[in-house]
């Protein structure tokens, strides 16, 4: 079994009579880093063809069923920290495919929603959606100043190098007053897995330390607060939220805790066969046990515009 905590945006959608997303003049790249050509990823540390088994495809399906285990919890906190149908002007910065750009569409239709995403390709994916698609980076969006009530950063600060840029540019389309939230992991404080496996632990490290390389952040969720106030913003609070095996099936945490997320490591050369194979073994074991438990950790931390 991996235990691996979320990573990166949204997910899959099959749209009927898609529409293309709206490009800026400039674009570059998705939350934070790129040039906007697709050379390769352009995602900071996410490349979403490689970072599971079965390349985007696989890659979707993920995000999807990440979005269903825990959106139900985020979007609790979300009204909690004001989001309503009246919050808008909502821009959504990493929206990826969409897996929550649709949710919130559902829960709040009223709401005016503006998905944004570096990686156009990704963000076609939302097409139908009803939110206005925008293909931008995070870190220059051509959107005016003080031009939002609410803006929402999930699993994206993760995958940069410099988060400090995009929460900028956050505040700058944040009108005074105007709401921020942003959703991420820790690596230190992922979470549970009862029964635990702890011949993994090296295979886990490999993971985290192959996002450091490529210029992202695992332990990012402990700083959440200190980017938030480093950034301006007031009434900076952080709230944790929790998924469990009791409200879910096992299978449902498999993107997670199954072996699919090592597999692009062992195409690389950086996860072995017989770790995979190792790693393949306890999820398998994991599955079966009518007393296994997991508890996976997320983190929002939310913030006010300063008047």
């Amino acid at each position: 079994m991996t235990t691996i905590p979320p990573t990166a945006a949204p997910a899959p959608t099959t749209p009927t009579a898609p529409t293309a997303p709206t490009a800026p003049t400039d674009p570059g790249g998705r939350a934070g880093t790129g040039t906007g050509t697709r050379t390769g990823p352009v995602g900071g540390s996410y490349d979403p063809a490689a970072t599971t088994a079965g390349g985007l495809t696989g890659e979707l399906a993920r995000l999807e069923a990440q979005a269903e285990l825990s959106f139900g919890a985020e979007l609790r906190i979300l009204r909690e920290a004001g989001l309503d149908a009246h919050s808008g002007p909502f821009v959504e910065i990493g929206a990826g495919s969409g897996a929550v750009t649709r949710r919130l569409r559902a829960a709040l239709p009223g709401l005016a929603h503006t998905a944004v995403d570096i990686d156009g390709d990704l963000l076609a994916h939302a097409a139908g959606c009803g939110a206005e698609l925008l293909v931008a980076d995070g870190a220059a969006l051509p959107l005016p100043d003080d031009s939002a009530g609410f803006v929402l950063l999930r699993y994206v600060l993760q995958h940069l190098a410099d988060p400090q840029a995009v929460l900028a540019e956050a505040l700058r389309v944040l009108r005074p007053g105007g709401r921020i939230a942003v959703t991420e992991v820790d690596a230190s404080c992922w979470g549970l897995a009862e029964p635990a496996y702890p011949e993994l632990a090296e295979i886990h490290g490999k993971l985290a330390r192959a996002q450091t390389s490529a210029g992202g952040d695992r332990t990012v969720g402990r700083r959440l607060t200190r980017l938030l106030r480093g950034a301006g913003c007031e009434d900076v609070a952080l709230r944790p939220f929790a998924t469990t095996n009791d409200d879910h099936p096992v299978e449902a945490f498999a993107p997670h805790l199954g072996p699919g997320r090592l597999q692009p490591l062992v195409a690389a050369g950086v996860v072995s066969l017989g770790e995979f194979a190792l790693a393949a073994d306890r999820w398998n074991r994991f599955r079966v046990d009518p007393d296994a438990y997991v508890m996976l950790l997320g983190f929002t931390a939310t913030g006010t515009a300063p008047h």
